[in-house]
């Protein structure tokens, strides 16, 4: 192992992140965009998986969301 032992301002330092401007979106997304009512109006309309096999459907919020 050696080196030099972490103080506290270094474990501060490696753990702290600075959010980007993505994750800044993404949040104000989540905040904003009523995804459980979204969801409930397009489930009915949605592929449901077929016992006739073949690929099943990405999930419905994944597919929304993207």
């Amino acid at each position: 192992m050696g080196g030099k032992p972490l103080g506290f301002g270094d474990d501060e330092q490696s753990t702290a992140k600075k959010s980007t401007k993505h994750e800044r979106f993404l949040d104000e997304m989540e905040a904003v965009v009523p995804w459980k009512t979204l969801i409930d109006l397009i489930k009915p309309h949605y592929p449901k998986t077929s016992s006739k096999g073949g690929r099943p459907a990405y999930p419905l919020a994944s597919i929304l969301q993207i």
